[in-house]
């Protein structure tokens, strides 16, 4: 029996419609590899919380944290108001959070800067017992159990830092944890600035 005349475009249209997936994995492949290539740290996303107010705290004290045999403040509002303030994101369960804590209690022992914590989605005993074990950095640590709050600021995962200036204004994010080349080459500048007016 012999073949109609659109028996033939049938197939070639077959045919492509083969290769398709193998044209969608080659544009997606090009598309990894110039943004592999393109020199931009992933681990940068921009926020649109820079130069923004910084949202409201109103947080209730992380029960049984102590200082200088003091209980720690709860973390609102007022508790950064005029000061230069970085807001740190944390909890007990997070590795990132212990690997960076060392240069957090660093910070605190230069001074020029109030440290706050949210404490994010924590568990209180376990949050107290890993500020025992690594030292309390902070001035006031605020319990965001709901992640409510985490939300309003933009987070995007544990830990995340935000240097806010004097006037409420966040001038500096960083998400994830600092290193010590970040906290060397970006946070203490961003500081040093922020104090002198720059």
């Amino acid at each position: 029996m012999p073949q109609s005349d659109d028996a033939a475009p049938a197939r070639g249209r077959g045919r492509w419609v083969a290769f398709l997936p193998l044209l969608i994995f080659a544009a997606l492949s090009g598309v990894f590899l110039l943004q592999l290539l393109s020199g931009r740290d992933a681990s940068e996303i921009p926020s649109a919380l820079i130069g923004a107010n910084a949202p409201a705290l109103d947080l209730p004290a992380l029960d049984g944290l102590m200082r200088d045999g003091q209980p720690v403040p709860a973390l609102q509002d007022e508790t950064i108001d005029g000061a230069l303030t970085l807001v740190n994101v944390w909890a007990s369960w997070c590795v990132p959070c212990r690997q960076e804590h060392p240069l957090l209690m660093d910070l605190a022992e230069r001074g020029g800067v109030k440290i706050v914590g949210i404490n994010y989605k924590d568990r209180n005993g376990n949050a107290v017992r890993f500020l025992g074990e690594l030292g309390n950095p902070y001035d006031a640590v605020g319990v965001d159990q709901s992640g409510r709050t985490a939300i309003d600021w933009g987070v995007y995962g544990v830990p995340e830092s935000y240097l806010v200036d004097a006037d409420g204004t966040i001038i500096y994010k960083k998400v994830g944890p600092f290193s010590e080349e970040s906290y060397v080459n970006e946070l203490l500048p961003e500081i040093e600035a922020a104090r002198s007016g720059a």
